[in-house]
């Protein structure tokens, strides 16, 4: 006759306890993922919605500062076709901004619109290669002084921002090279009734700038990926627990206890 199975101790319930707090946490974050994803799905549908309407023009847009923010972010990635001219004076080069792997400049500047009240944009131009042997010279960009443009491209926010230490050159006037730059700020130092949204110019390269933007998305894919791993641990936690305390209990050979 076997021995009788020892009682299940403190150490058992410890595991047990362990397990399933593991699996309970992992299954709550893996739903947090899909409720995330479906949020991020829904954001897309809006996004996909606005790049299939028909392109506005400058009339279009909230006038100047005055416009309403609200109505700004209710355009951002609608097509857009403008007509103006460039002032180039004001024209800013944001720097650390890559475009196919390689550092340079985003180059900034913003259109006077034709039209009455000649309300001012600024264009997200594109991007220009930077001079790492003098780290002052600017890219050589053409920019037609005074003649009429057409440009076309969708509307976006504020160009992102990036890490910057106290002091650096973004502060008002203190270079055309900036690290980051604000609407706002931007709107004080120059004078001009900026809009509160920018203008992402897209196209053939030309001017000296490359404009192979990044597809818009709101990045669902990793969310799906997020939640296929923490779905995947729990499954993980679950399936050891029972190998290691149920199963292995009861296919562990037990010694005959002496005649």
């Amino acid at each position: 006759m076997t021995a009788s199975r020892r009682p299940l101790g403190l150490r058992f319930w410890l595991i047990a306890l362990a397990a399933t707090a593991g699996m309970l946490v992992t299954a709550s974050l893996g739903r947090w993922q899909l409720s995330r994803a479906a949020e991020k799905e829904g954001l897309q549908a809006v996004l996909d919605e606005r790049g299939r309407m028909p392109a506005v023009d400058g009339s279009a847009l909230p006038a100047g500062a005055a416009g309403s923010a609200q109505d700004a972010a209710s355009l951002v990635h609608r097509t857009v076709v403008l007509e103006g001219h460039w002032l180039a004076e004001h024209t800013v080069y944001l720097d650390n901004r890559q475009m196919h792997g390689r550092p340079g400049f985003f180059v900034v500047t913003p259109l006077q619109l034709a039209g009455p009240g000649g309300a001012v944009v600024l264009v997200q131009r594109g991007w220009a290669a930077r001079n790492f042997q003098d780290r002052q010279q600017l890219p050589q960009v053409q920019t037609p002084q005074g003649a009429m443009v057409r440009v076309q491209g969708r509307v976006a926010p504020a160009p992102s921002r990036l890490y910057e230490f106290q002091g650096a050159d973004s502060a008002l006037g203190s270079s055309r090279i900036r690290q980051n730059l604000d609407l706002a700020a931007f709107r004080t130092e120059t004078g001009l009734a900026l809009a509160h949204l920018t203008v992402l110019q897209t196209g053939e390269a030309g001017e000296g700038l490359l404009r192979d933007w990044p597809v818009v998305g709101t990045g669902v894919d990793k969310h799906y990926g997020y939640a296929f791993q923490w779905f995947g641990l729990c499954g993980l936690i679950a399936l050891l627990y029972v190998w290691f305390q149920i199963v292995r209990r009861f296919i562990r050979p037990r010694s005959q206890p002496a005649a």
